[in-house]
């Protein structure tokens, strides 16, 4: 079998939104497909700075980081691009105007309002990025705090649509239901920085496979030779999987790969 590149987005992909853990078969299956020579990148909306070590010690031989801006193959960093700071604080000031709370994500922090959100599962999020080390340095009024991308909470209280006006100037806005978005840089994506490892490394489009279950794995779908969904996944991405896995605990990674012989 000829070398493929292999694209696995990680919250309900690689990592359980059960068990909130990396299968064991998952990992294994990694690493047959790395002894066989493939390519192995984690291709995640999350910024570089929010992958847990313990991810990072995956056999993989790459990250993909931020839907799409940002690339690193074993350690070294070979492709990232930035949201300007005049940009990004108008954005900030504009949110803050429309009533819409926001995690803002960077490649060295993530940033949150110094008051306390309305939305709960923003809180939430905050708990979790603070127990890890992260949020805690400078709140998003400060100014001059380097993101990249952010995920917007908006209710009846918020005036979104003069939000979300303003903000497709800069962002493109991705609906992820529950009156929340991720907010990513424009003309970038999920297959744009697929495209780019594939021509790093001469690959066919042909010999890519890319392995998710969320709305942002879309463009990873439309653009890959196989797309692979888990068990449970937004209904979005069924024209385009070729393979629907069974549930992420139920071996889905191991099961998929064993299917197309990327492993025995």
């Amino acid at each position: 079998m000829k070398r493929a590149a292999l694209f696995f987005d990680i919250d309900g992909t690689l990592l359980s939104e059960v068990t909130h853990q990396i299968p064991e078969s998952a990992v294994h299956a990694l690493e047959e497909a790395k002894k066989k020579g493939h390519l192995i990148f984690v291709n995640t909306g999350r910024t570089i700075c929010s992958i847990p070590e313990e991810l990072k010690r995956l056999p993989v031989h790459g990250f993909l980081c931020g839907c799409g801006i940002y690339g690193e193959f074993e350690e070294e960093i070979f492709f990232e691009k930035h949201l300007d700071g005049k940009s990004a604080d108008a954005i900030v000031k504009k949110a803050q105007e429309c009533r819409v709370d926001a995690l803002y994500e960077g490649k060295d922090d993530v940033y949150f309002s110094s008051r306390i959100s309305r939305f709960d599962s923003l809180e939430n999020t905050r708990k979790y990025m603070n127990n890890r080390g992260l949020g805690l340095e400078r709140c998003i009024e400060q100014g001059g705090c380097a993101y990249d991308k952010l995920f917007a909470y908006e209710d009846e209280h918020s005036n979104s649509r003069e939000f979300f006006d303003f903000l497709s100037d800069y962002l493109e806005i991705l609906d992820r239901g529950n009156h929340t978005y991720e907010c990513i840089m424009k003309g970038y994506s999920k297959a744009t920085i697929m495209e780019v490892v594939l021509k790093k490394f001469g690959i066919g489009r042909e010999d890519s496979y890319a392995f998710g279950d969320s709305s942002n794995d879309l463009a990873m779908f439309r653009y890959a030779g196989h797309g692979i969904a888990m068990g449970v996944h937004d209904p979005v991405l069924d024209p385009y999987a070729e393979y629907i896995a069974p549930a992420v605990e139920e071996e889905a990674i191991w099961q998929s790969m064993k299917h197309y012989g990327l492993i025995l």
